[in-house]
């Protein structure tokens, strides 16, 4: 397949900052090589440093997501499979606008579903969910190009467990889908019901078990391990028309052996055979 990485080097408005060093350090840790050795045609694109010098984290964020749906719009032109590595959650917002994506599958530890008016810490990252949705940060969202807000019918929330009450509140008004792995057939089944046909698979890696693997400084007990994650990615990629891929949310300061590149390079490898092979 013909692949094209994006990378988006970001972290809360920081170039290079934080989880923004991990698109860069999957790079460099093998992932275009485990790629093009399994067949496929990889190339790679960074977005550099965009936005306002100051890098202002909201005003700088939106920018990552513009530039991002640009770049995913240009792989589609070409006939290029878009994968982006982001340090930030809310890039999801640019690959979603750039893919023209009806449906989403939200693989996070956290629910990301807060807004302006119910988070605790202002965490931008805490909203991306929510901006997808169309929940918050509307006038912004809409200025990236080709930007629809996904209906909430069209979500699917995977091994979600470290929730703020206001989140816990809202799932049980919204109709987003929830799941944990080992449940995933079921989770296909109602978002194939509602009529998903473009679907963006967002990974954010601190969704794992963090006693299998550490991404970030993130750590709530219980999630999937690397395999559980990769069996149950494959079987919604499957069944459904995946159109993008966003893996987020990686510091390789909280990754000392590195261990998470060839985990993620398996995991995008097994992905890409199953979305290939459909």
């Amino acid at each position: 397949m013909k692949l094209t990485i994006i990378l988006a080097s970001y972290d809360s408005g920081h170039f290079h900052g934080g989880m923004g060093q991990g698109p860069d350090a999957l790079i460099s840790g093998g992932l275009v090589d485990a790629l093009t050795m399994a067949g496929h045609d990889v190339a790679v694109e960074d977005i550099g440093k965009v936005g306002h010098a100051q890098e202002r984290e909201i005003a700088t964020g939106f920018a990552v997501c513009n530039a991002i749906s640009g770049e995913v719009r240009i792989a589609r032109d070409r006939g290029r499979f878009p994968i982006v590595l982001a340090g930030n959650c809310l890039t999801s917002a640019g690959a979603v606008a750039g893919e023209a994506a009806d449906a989403i599958i939200w693989a996070d530890q956290h629910g990301d579903l807060n807004t302006p008016e119910t988070s605790t810490y202002g965490f931008l990252d805490g909203m991306a969910l929510a901006t997808v949705l169309g929940l918050c940060w509307r006038p912004m969202a809409s200025a990236i190009p080709g930007f629809k807000p996904i209906d909430p019918a069209h979500c699917v929330l995977v091994n979600a467990r470290d929730l703020d009450p206001d989140e816990k509140q809202l799932l049980e008004k919204l109709p987003v889908i929830r799941t944990e792995c080992a449940n995933a057939a079921g989770a296909i089944e109602r978002l194939k019901a509602a009529g998903a046909k473009r679907v963006h698979m967002h990974l954010d890696l601190d969704v794992h078990d963090p006693e299998a693997l550490q991404a970030n400084r993130y750590i709530t007990p219980g999630g999937p391990s690397p395999e559980q994650l990769r069996d149950a990615t494959c079987a919604m990629a499957l069944a459904l028309p995946v159109v993008g891929i966003t893996v987020s949310a990686y510091d390789p300061a909280f990754d000392a052996q590195a261990n998470v590149p060839p985990l993620v390079g398996q995991l995008l490898n097994d992905l890409i055979a199953t979305i290939e092979g459909r």
